[in-house]
């Protein structure tokens, strides 16, 4: 039988606390995932998941800008009762 060490780690509160409702969903506890996380770590090499740091293009951060210059000022853009007539005038 392989020895068991304890892993102490910090953690805030109400993130605890959210991983322990859903983890309780799948009937484990935040060590029964926090041992899987482990185990699958060691089976890929590395982090069991991909990390990168999420860059938006020019174009997406313009249209963001765009949508909240409308909240602050509706009248720059259109608004539509009707699907149809929405359709209709954006495919022209």
């Amino acid at each position: 039988m392989e020895k068991e060490e304890n892993l102490y780690i910090r953690v805030n509160q109400d993130i605890k606390e959210q991983a322990e409702q859903i983890f309780s969903n799948f009937g484990i506890t935040v060590t029964d995932a926090v041992n899987i996380f482990l185990h699958k770590a060691v089976m890929v090499g590395g982090l069991p998941f991909d990390m990168r740091i999420s860059t938006l293009n020019a174009e997406t951060l313009e249209a963001l800008e765009e949508v909240e210059q409308m909240k602050k000022n509706p009248a720059l853009g259109k608004t539509y009762t009707d699907v149809d007539q929405m359709i209709k005038e954006l495919l022209i």
